[in-house]
C-alpha cells in the first residue's frame, strides 16, 4: 500500500520559517487531536454513569417489560432517539451551531447511557468491566497506529465500509433468525471491522485537521471526530462482551 501523503501545505522559506511553521502545525494538530479525544472520552464516560444511574435506581426496568424480556414504549424510545441524533449531527453539521452540535453530542451520549443500561441486568459487572477496560486497551492502540502510521488506509477504509453494510444486513437477517452460530459470527467479524475503522477513522481525522484549521468549522469538526470514535469504541465494546460477557 503506498504511503499516506502529508496533506500539509507547502511553506516557503519567505512566508515563514520552516522550524517554527512546522511546529506550529504540530502544536496545533496535537490540540485539535487532544480535543477530539477528551469530548470522546467524555462522552463514554457519561454513557457509563447514566448506565448505572439507571440500574442503581432501577429506572431501567421502565425499558423494557419483564413479563415478556422485550423493550417498552419508552424503551424502543430510548433505543431509537440516539440513531435519530446521529442522522441530525451528520446530515445537518452545516447548518447547526457548534453550541448546538454539542449539546446533540452530550444528549446522544446520555442517552445511549440509557438505552445500554439494560446490558448491567444481562451480564454481569465483573465481565462487563473487564471488556471495558480490554475495550479501551485495543482502541487506544489501534487508534495510536491509525494516527502515526505513514500508510494510506483509505483503501481499507472502502473495505471496511462495505463490510459494515454486510454486517448490518446480517444482524437484521438473524433477528428473524435467532441463530446462536450466526450471531457468534457476527460478532467476531463486528470486532475486526471496528477494530480496523478505528485506526482509519483516527487517520481520518487527522487530516481533517489540515482543511479546518482557522476556520469557523474547526469546533464542529472537533464533535464529529469525536462522535465517530465513540461509536467505534462502543461498537467494539458491544461486540466483545458478547464474544466474552459472562451472562447472569
Amino acid at each position: 500500500m503506498a504511503n499516506w501523503s502529508d496533506p500539509r501545505p507547502t511553506v516557503t522559506a519567505a512566508a515563514a520559517p520552516v522550524g517554527s511553521r512546522a511546529e506550529g502545525i504540530d502544536a496545533g494538530l496535537r490540540g485539535y487531536m487532544l480535543s477530539v479525544y477528551n469530548y470522546m472520552a467524555s462522552g463514554v464516560l457519561l454513557t457509563g454513569i447514566v448506565a448505572l444511574a439507571m440500574v442503581m435506581t432501577g429506572a431501567v426496568y421502565n425499558l423494557f417489560n419483564p413479563a415478556t424480556g422485550g423493550a417498552s414504549a419508552l424503551g424502543w424510545i430510548v433505543m431509537l432517539a440516539p440513531f435519530a441524533l446521529v442522522m441530525v449531527l451528520s446530515f445537518g453539521q452545516n447548518r447547526l451551531s457548534e453550541g448546538t452540535a454539542k449539546a446533540l453530542y452530550w444528549a446522544y451520549a446520555a442517552l445511549m447511557g440509557a438505552s445500554l443500561s439494560t446490558i448491567l441486568l444481562v451480564y454481569t459487572g465483573t465481565s462487563v468491566a473487564q471488556v471495558f477496560f480490554a475495550t479501551a486497551a485495543a482502541f487506544g492502540a489501534l487508534s495510536l497506529w491509525g494516527y502515526t502510521t505513514k500508510r494510506d488506509l483509505s483503501a481499507m477504509g472502502t473495505f471496511l465500509i462495505m463490510g459494515l453494510v454486510g454486517l448490518i444486513v446480517a444482524s437484521l437477517i438473524n433477528l428473524f433468525l435467532q441463530s446462536s452460530a450466526m450471531q457468534l459470527v457476527i460478532s467476531a467479524v463486528g470486532v475486526l471491522l471496528f477494530a480496523g475503522l478505528t485506526a482509519y477513522d483516527t487517520q481520518k481525522i487527522k487530516s481533517m485537521y489540515f482543511q479546518v484549521a482557522g476556520t469557523s468549522f474547526a469546533g464542529k469538526s472537533v464533535v464529529m471526530g469525536a462522535l465517530t470514535l465513540y461509536l467505534d469504541f462502543i461498537n467494539m465494546f458491544l461486540f466483545l462482551l458478547r464474544l466474552f460477557g459472562d451472562r447472569r
